[in-house]
């Protein structure tokens, strides 16, 4: 199997330690967490994306927002620079210890945020990015 994401959730997986919208979302992205630390390769999508499925059948999803697919493309654009990978839609990704060391090396500095400016889980991101990235589930 491959989990689909959009270039912005390559983010936030870095940072995830079960905390989410809803308790269906934070066991979806619990399960997505665990698939992406077994190995699982990921696919890049334009859209919503797997993580983004309990969400949808609400009525204001912001998962279809412009504000979010801007994030997608900053995203993949500051990932291809630091991973010296394609993030665009269809490309498929491995994320490995050595890739993930990178993406939070960057993350950590500043570096690989633009794409999170305005995000609502900005702070707690950047908390966990200054304590290592204890209890993380990736």
């Amino acid at each position: 199997m491959t989990v689909r994401l959009r270039a912005h959730h390559l983010l936030c997986i870095l940072t995830y330690v079960g905390k989410g919208y809803s308790p269906a979302f934070t066991n979806n992205m619990t399960a997505i967490a665990g698939r992406i630390s077994a190995g699982e390769s990921i696919v890049i999508v334009e859209g919503p994306d797997d993580i983004c499925a309990p969400l949808l059948a609400e009525d204001n999803a912001h998962c279809r927002d412009e504000h979010v697919h801007n994030r997608d493309l900053q995203a993949a654009k500051d990932v291809n620079r630091v991973l010296q990978v394609q993030t665009h839609a269809g490309a498929k990704i491995k994320l490995d210890k050595g890739s993930l060391l990178r993406l939070r090396t960057t993350f950590t500095q500043n570096q690989l945020r633009p794409a999170c400016i305005g995000c609502k889980w900005g702070d707690l991101c950047t908390s966990i990015s200054l304590n290592d990235y204890k209890g993380t589930f990736v």
